[in-house]
C-alpha cells in the first residue's frame, strides 16, 4: 500500500524484485495488448531469473505472431534468448487426444483402437462438462508443473471471462477428483468385476484411481500456490476507455473472490499528441483517455502500481522490438 500522499512506482519492477513468484498471469479484455505485455514481462524476467516459461492459454495464440517464431504445446526456446521458453496450448486438441488414446480407461477400447460403445459415451460425457476446454488447458500445464523446471511461469491468458473460469478450475477440479476418488472406494469392487468380465486386468481400474488421486494432490498444491501472494500475482492489462476500465474492475473483484493477488495495472495504447499537433482527433481522444486514466488513479492509487504505455506508430513484433518495448515496463515512459 502507498504511503499517504505518495504513489506506488508506476513500473513492474516490483515483480522482478519478488524472487519468490512462480506464477504470473497477464489478462484483461480482448485487444488491449495482453500478449505484448506478457511477452515484454517475460523478457524482463529472463534478465533476472534462472529460467522463464511463457504459456499462451488463449485459443487465438498470438505468441507465435509476436515473436515471429512457431510455438506448439511443447516448451520451445525463444530465438535470441538462452533462458526464455514459450508454448501454446490448444485445449480442444488436448481433449480430443485424451479421448482418442483412452489412456485413463484403456480397456474400453476395441481391437482397432476405437473407443467402442463406452468410448463414445466417455466422449459425449467429456464434451458435456462445462469449462472442459479450460480443464484440458490446466491438465496440459500440470505436466510441466510436477517437475517445475522453470523458476517462473508467465501466462498470456484468454480474454477476461475465459481467464476467470481457468483460474477457478483448480478448485473445481480438486472437488471433482475428490468425489471420483470417493466413488472409487465405494464402487471399486464392482468395477473390478466388470473389468474381469470385459477381459481387462483387474489392476487397471485401481491404477486409474491411484493416478486420479495423485493428480488431485498436485492440483491441491497448485491451488494453494495460486492463493499465495508470495508465489502468484495477476497483472491486469487495459486501455483508457470506459468498457476496458469496467472490465478491469470486474476482474479485480473476481480475483479478490478467488483470493488471487493483484497489485499491478498496465494501461496501454495511450496517446500523447505533441504540443504543435494539429490533429483534432488525437486531441479529443487524448482528453478522453486522460479522463478515464484519472478515474483509474482514483480507484487504484492506494494499492496498485499503474503503468502507462504509449500507442506506438508501428506494431511491436519480433524479439528486438519486444526487448525495446519491455524497457518501458521498468522505466516509466516520458512523452517527447
Amino acid at each position: 500500500m502507498a504511503d499517504d500522499g505518495e504513489l506506488l512506482p508506476p513500473t513492474l519492477e516490483n515483480i522482478l524484485e519478488q524472487k519468490s513468484l512462480k506464477w504470473i498471469f497477464c489478462g484483461g479484455k480482448g485487444g488491449v495488448g495482453k500478449t505484448t505485455t506478457s511477452c515484454s514481462l517475460a523478457i524482463q524476467l529472463a534478465s533476472c531469473r534462472e529460467s522463464v516459461l511463457l504459456i499462451s492459454t488463449d485459443p487465438a495464440h498470438n505468441l507465435s505472431d509476436a515473436f515471429g517464431q512457431k510455438f506448439n504445446k511443447e516448451a520451445t526456446k525463444v530465438n535470441g534468448f538462452e533462458n526464455l521458453f514459450a508454448m501454446e496450448i490448444d485445449p480442444n486438441s488436448s481433449l480430443q487426444e485424451m479421448i482418442e488414446q483412452c489412456k485413463f480407461l484403456p480397456y474400453i477400447a476395441d481391437q482397432n483402437g476405437n473407443g467402442g460403445a463406452m468410448g463414445g459415451m466417455m466422449q459425449d460425457l467429456a464434451f458435456a462438462i462445462p469449462g472442459v476446454d479450460e480443464a484440458m488447458g490446466f491438465a496440459e500445464i500440470m505436466k510441466h508443473v510436477k517437475s517445475m523446471e522453470y523458476s517462473v511461469i508467465v501466462f498470456d491468458t484468454a480474454p477476461t471471462g475465459h481467464t476467470l473460469r481457468f483460474l477457478s478450475f483448480p478448485g473445481v477440479l480438486e472437488k471433482a477428483l475428490g468425489k471420483i476418488s470417493a466413488l472409487g472406494g465405494r464402487f471399486g469392487p464392482m468395477i473390478s468385476q466388470m473389468s474381469s468380465i470385459m477381459g481387462a486386468p483387474v489392476g487397471d481400474q485401481q491404477d486409474m484411481f491411484a493416478k486420479l488421486e495423485s493428480m488431485r494432490a498436485v492440483i491441491t498444491e497448485v491451488n494453494n500456490q495460486f492463493k499465495d501472494p508470495e508465489k502468484t500475482t495477476f497483472v491486469c492489462v487495459c486501455i483508457s476507455e470506459f468498457l476496458s476500465l469496467y472490465e478491469t474492475e470486474r476482474l479485480v473483484q473476481e480475483l479478490t473472490t478467488y483470493e488471487i493477488d493483484t497489485h499491478n495495472i498496465v494501461v496501454n495504447q495511450l496517446l500523447f499528441p505533441g504540443k504543435t499537433s494539429s490533429c483534432p482527433h488525437c486531441t479529443v481522444r487524448h482528453q478522453m483517455q486522460q479522463k478515464y486514466l484519472k478515474e483509474a488513479h482514483e480507484l487504484y492509487d492506494d494499492f496498485f502500481h499503474i503503468i502507462q504505455l504509449p500507442l506506438l506508430t508501428e506494431e511491436v513484433r519480433g524479439p528486438e522490438k519486444l526487448k525495446e518495448f519491455s524497457k518501458m515496463l521498468v522505466t516509466p515512459y516520458t512523452p517527447a
